[in-house]
């Protein structure tokens, strides 16, 4: 559990790690390339560590050291995944794609993760049908082939009922190596989507559009050898901006990339908070007096609900009457109990939650539910009066870097204790 005494300024630099969410799919798409890939600035974390499971079942030789990543995907068995890791890990999910697309075969488990909410896969599945794959789920297992001599997936055009992330990264990788020309519409936008079509662009594949509503993939026979280095975390540095606002604390973040935070920097400053840009990929937060505002998320490029619950902490110590409305997952509002139990002044109607702004939030254990309100209840601890003890720090763990260490550079008393019987 991590014990934090609230009421220390922050100061200082924070070096934000690579992308959990695009160092995930880039793992996946390393698949495609039967030569040596090289990923640089990848984070050390839980979920890394699974993925690396992942790969390593199927045949994958992965050598790390530090945050470099050398991945030898060469001799691989496409239908050998353990159901025991890839239950605990949604990104897993992203291998259907490249296994199909260099194999026509793929047998893979369900995945897991995160509990906030339905996170189907139909949209993947339905994009892979397009494409000419056969697939049948079967007590739990999804298996997947490609029919013809070449047993390769055919170009298509698909359209997204919705645009997920996970189904465009999935079919962008699928479609890398299919015959012909596929397109995806009302595909997701996210600095991660950019990400992935920077890497297999990089190993020679031709993608156009990545970054808009509309990617246009041409199919090509193989792939090469690259070395690639992961984009920064713009949610671990949107948490670490909120850490300065919530502290009162000027604080600079760098390897952060302003253009991805958008959203969340424009809602700081709706707050009363300012940012500067410092030159290349350093931001500085200026605090000021906090204050009410509406959030309501929305797909990229809207307010990323992966940045929902940090802000409902700040909101709780912002003067006047804030609403966030979470139109993304639909059970991702269940740290609003574990505020409460601090003294935060929420009501929640549906998937609103009605904020009031207190004076004052009171240390007291709290339990993480999920990945970013283990952060959100780090950064009420860190301005609450008193000790807060949060438990729950698997969640913590599979996303962000070593984060009581760098909160503890910025002047934070945080400490992680092992919890006696």
């Amino acid at each position: 559990m991590l014990e934090i005494w609230g009421r220390n300024p922050l100061q200082g630099n924070v070096k934000i790690s690579g992308a959990k969410n695009s160092a995930l799919v880039l793992m996946a798409g390393s698949l495609l390339c039967p030569k040596d890939c090289r990923l640089r600035n990848v984070p050390s974390l839980v979920d890394i560590s699974r993925m690396s499971q992942i790969l390593t079942s199927l045949g994958v030789k992965l050598t790390k050291n530090g945050d470099v990543l050398d991945i030898d995907a060469r001799d691989i068995n496409p239908t050998a995944a353990p159901y025991d890791i890839v239950s605990q890990l949604r990104a897993s999910f992203f291998a259907v794609g490249p296994l199909l697309a260099r194999f026509g075969t793929v047998k893979i488990p369900l995945p897991g993760g995160c509990d906030i909410g339905a996170r189907p896969v139909k949209l993947h599945i339905q994009g892979l049908q397009a494409m000419g794959a056969s697939v049948l789920i079967e007590s739990g297992i999804v298996h997947a082939d490609v029919k013809g001599s070449n047993r390769r997936l055919q170009g298509a055009k698909i359209y997204l009922d919705y645009p997920s992330v996970g189904a465009t990264e999935t079919l962008l990788m699928a479609a890398t190596l299919a015959e012909g020309e596929t397109t995806i519409e009302n595909a997701a936008q996210e600095p991660e989507i950019v990400d992935l079509a920077n890497f297999c662009i990089a190993m020679g594949a031709k993608i156009y559009g990545a970054g808009t509503n509309k990617i246009t993939i041409v199919g090509v026979d193989r792939l090469h050898s690259v070395d690639y280095a992961v984009i920064p975390d713009r949610i671990e540095a949107g948490t670490f901006l909120v850490a300065g606002a919530i502290t009162h604390s000027e604080i600079t973040v760098s390897s952060a990339i302003a253009d991805h935070l958008v959203p969340v920097i424009a809602k700081l400053e709706a707050i009363g908070c300012r940012i500067i840009n410092e030159g290349e990929n350093c931001l500085r937060l200026i605090p000021g007096e906090l204050k009410a505002t509406d959030i309501e998320t929305l797909p990229y490029p809207g307010f990323p609900t992966d940045m929902q619950a940090q802000f409902m902490a700040l909101l709780c110590f912002s003067e006047g009457n804030s609403v966030i409305s979470e139109t993304v997952f639909e059970n991702r509002l269940r740290h609003v109990a574990e505020l409460q139990r601090m003294g935060a002044n929420i009501r929640l109607k549906g998937n609103h939650a009605l904020i009031q702004g207190v004076p004052f939030l009171s240390g007291a254990p709290v339990m993480s539910t999920d990945l970013r309100a283990s952060a959100a209840l780090i950064l009420a601890g860190l301005a609450a009066q008193g000790k807060t003890i949060v438990r729950g720090l698997h969640h913590l763990d599979r996303g962000y870097e070593d984060i009581e260490n760098k909160l503890r550079k910025l002047g934070a008393r945080i400490e992680r204790v092992t919890e006696s019987n």
